[in-house]
């Protein structure tokens, strides 16, 4: 056999063991945000490394445990390490993203469900065991997804916060001639709250179930209107959906898109759907993958819920009696889709 054939061997030996091990990595990364290490690390700074007798100190942990969690990590990027006589450790631009103020409470959004979701008799079946479809929504059976509530909570918040601040970056002429503004599906105006903020012109309206909006403390240039997407949409400009069509099956996303074209002018009007957008096979960029596993999630904690293709896009666009779309990447794990009436 050959020299090129055997390293071949070799990688794919070593790749299964990666596969083998690979949901390991998750785990202790969440065991980390878990004990708020990289916040810890963060307020530290890359000038002033912590060794690990104070880390362990600090977080009240054995430290030969805390070492080998810590090497794992510090191998995978995630932490640097230096070694004299003592180890140390410090902050990555990798960690700093796994704050409590960034996006590590998404990492602690791992439920079992999204496991067992995606298995050979989910497959086989075509249903999730840790699913069951109620009034035509998707929940999670209360044992387990109700404990996990305010755990959702925060990391949609996190969520909102990097996909606004990417959309305020790289689409602001977007914005531009917008008076009034409705984000369906927009909960408590977090999101709309920083749109209003950036672009100061616009009236923001907040449009959720009324028992979500009930309970929204009051945010300068925001409405809460109560109701439901599936009977009618409140009257602006433009109408917002973020994060809210990759929830429903083709033909709900149907509906509800005809109901935001009917709530915007034919003439002026425009729907603006902040979702990810599949990458064709052999496209793609550095979100490509986080885009393919946020797939997976939609099929493991979903009826019919999905991540979309171009393609796809474009056909519930068009039974939804749009006239035309646009795509405009902004770089992060959503584009933005613009459908006009």
């Amino acid at each position: 056999m050959t020299k090129m054939v055997l390293d071949a061997e070799a990688q794919a030996r070593a790749d299964v063991w990666e596969y083998a091990f690979g949901f390991l990595k998750t785990i202790v990364v969440k065991c980390a945000v878990q004990l708020e290490i990289p916040d810890l690390l963060e307020k530290r700074g890359t000038e002033d490394p912590i060794s690990l007798p104070e880390l362990s100190s600090l977080l009240g942990c054995p430290a030969d445990p805390l070492h080998r969690i810590m090497r794992f990590l510090a191998f995978h990027g995630i932490f640097k390490s230096s070694s004299s006589s003592s180890v140390y450790y410090a902050p990555t631009e990798l960690s700093r993203h796994l704050t409590r103020d960034n996006m590590g409470p998404f990492i602690l959004l791992q439920l079992p469900g999204m496991v067992r979701g995606i298995s050979a008799e989910a497959l086989r079946s075509g249903e999730n065991p840790d699913l069951k479809a109620a009034n035509g929504e998707d929940t999670w059976t209360d044992s387990e997804f109700g404990n996990h509530m305010q755990v959702f909570s925060d990391a949609m918040a996190c969520h909102a916060r990097s996909t606004v601040s990417a959309i305020i970056d790289n689409y602001p002429e977007g914005f531009k001639g917008i008076g009034r503004l409705v984000d369906v599906g927009g909960r408590h105006g977090m999101a709309l709250g920083m749109l209003v903020k950036a672009f100061p012109w616009i009236r923001g309206v907040s449009f959720d179930l009324e028992e979500v909006v009930s309970m929204a403390p009051p945010r300068d240039g925001i409405e809460f209107v109560g109701g439901s997407m599936f009977e009618s949409v409140p009257k602006a400009d433009a109408v917002m959906l973020m994060w809210i069509l990759h929830d429903w099956s083709d033909k709900s996303c149907i509906d509800i898109l005809k109901k935001c074209r009917e709530a915007v002018p034919a003439d002026t009007g425009k729907v603006i759907i902040v979702d990810a957008v599949i990458d064709e096979v052999g496209e793609g960029d550095e979100y490509t993958g986080a885009r393919l596993g946020l797939d997976m999630v939609m099929m493991a904690a979903t009826v019919k819920g999905k991540e979309r293709t171009y393609k796809e896009w474009a056909y519930l666009l068009s039974e939804a009696g749009f006239s035309r779309h646009s795509v405009t990447n902004i770089h992060t794990i959503e584009s933005v889709i613009e459908a006009y009436p």
